[in-house]
This record gives structure tokens, sequence and C-alpha cells, in this order.
């Protein structure tokens, strides 16, 4: 006698529990939490901080009294500066999260001393050569004087102008070199378009300052490309950054008086 007819076999129940399990997270917790502050940092994050800012500078209702000074000035330049490294810390986070690591774009932080010099020398090749361009640029009216220092007669002005210096350094030699560079080189094209496509960027958003600031800047962003693709370093350029913008901003608060409109 055959045997009874079994039920076609499907898979097996799960007991209903009257919700949805969520899936799984994709990421490690601390990837996730990092790519969570990334993101609302380069969107909404920094529009609630300065919202918070705006209204501690306007009281809502009557007249207050502190005792010490309540001027969001500072805070303003530091918040701004931070939530401006967005970008840098994006980059960081996908080389990473990639597996190439900080030395696929030159930032790993193994020859402090090497990167020191070089970045030094090449801030003393740069300032010497592009002091002497600028002023004459302004001379003949093809460029604006730019003030390159947040404002004055503060106790933080240097402070913030160094913070300033190193958003700056970090920013562009970061994203528009390092990064903008190895990622243009991985999807084919030669080290000169590569090149040259960093430094066109980094020409066009110094355009307001006129057409000096512009063939200026393309001019260092070729150096400064070439010495990141030779040497696989972005330190060095980063560091050279920092020095051109501290020492402009100190040469203009300590000689500002002999510049023609600041007498």
């Amino acid at each position: 006698m055959p045997p009874p007819e079994r039920p076609p076999a499907g898979p097996p129940s799960v007991p209903f529990s009257g919700r949805s399990e969520p899936a799984p997270p994709p990421l490690p917790r601390r990837l996730l939490g990092e790519e969570t502050l990334i993101v609302l940092s380069l969107s909404l994050l920094a529009s609630a901080v300065f919202a918070i800012l705006s209204l501690l500078e306007a009281p809502l209702r009557g007249v207050t009294v502190a005792s010490v000074s309540q001027s969001t000035q500072l805070a303003r330049q530091i918040f701004g500066t931070l939530f401006s490294l967005a970008p840098v810390w994006l980059v960081v986070y996908l080389v990473r999260r990639s597996g190439e690591g900080l030395e696929g774009i030159g930032l790993r932080w193994d020859r402090p001393r090497q990167d020191i010099g070089r970045g030094a020398l090449l801030f003393l090749v740069v300032g010497a050569a592009g002091i002497g361009l600028y002023l004459a640029a302004v001379a003949l009216g093809v460029n604006r004087f730019v003030v390159p220092v947040p404002p004055l007669g503060h106790w933080w002005t240097v402070p913030v102008l160094l913070l300033n210096a190193a958003e700056a350094a970090l920013l562009e030699e970061v994203v528009v070199v390092a990064y903008l560079i190895t990622r243009l080189r991985q999807l084919g094209l030669t080290e000169v378009a590569a090149v040259g496509a960093s430094a066109l960027l980094r020409g066009s958003y110094h355009l307001y300052q006129g057409w000096g600031g512009f063939l200026g800047n393309v001019a260092m962003g070729v150096l400064f490309g070439f010495v990141f693709t030779r040497t696989k370093r972005a330190w060095p350029i980063v560091i050279a950054h920092f020095l051109l913008d501290t020492a402009a901003g100190i040469g203009f608060i300590l000689f500002r008086k002999h510049l023609p409109g600041f007498g």
C-alpha cells in the first residue's frame, strides 16, 4: 500500500509577532554613526546651529543684562570653520570605507619631518613669487584687494586666523588635489589632464578676487598637483597652504597701515 501523499514543502512557518523586524545594519554602528554626522554636517545641521546662534543674538522679549560678553561672532567663526571641514571628513570616511585608507590619498601621517620640510620649501617658493604678482595685479586693476583676516580688534583674531588657514588648507588640498586627482586618475584621465582639471577648479572659485587671483591659483594648482602626483603625499601641500594663508594674515595685521586704503 503506497504511503499517504505529503503536502508540498514550503518555507517554515514563522510566528507572527505583530511588527516587522528592522533589517540588520549593512555596516558597523561606528561607521553608520560617522556617516550620519557627515551627511547632517553637509546639509541641515549647520543651519540648525546658526539658527540657534541667531536666536541668541536677538532676545525675543524684554531686555537682558549679562555679566559676560554674549557676542556670537567667535562662535560663528568656529562653527563656520567646523562645518566647512565636513567635505574633508567625508573624503576621509570614503577612503577608509572603501579600504584605500588615508595612504590612498597621501594623508598618512608617517613622515612628519619630511612632509613639514617639503611644505616649508613650497611655502617659500610660492610665497616669494606670489606676493609680488598679487600686488602687481591689484595695482594694474585686474584683481581686488582681499582682506585675509577675520574681524580685527578681538583677542581671538589671530587664533581664528590660524583656524581659517587650517580650514582652507585642508579643504582645498584634500578635496581638490588629493581626492579629486586620485579619482580622476582612477577614471582614466592622464596625469596632466587630472592636474589641469584640479588647477582650473581651484582657479575658478578664486575668480571673486579677479583675473589675477584666477591665474595665480591655477599656477599654484598645477604646482601643487604635480607635487602630489610625483610624491604621493598630500601633507606637504596642506602645510604649504596653511603657512601661506597664515603669513598673508599676519602680514596684513602688521603692515596694513602701509597698504593703500588702510592707512
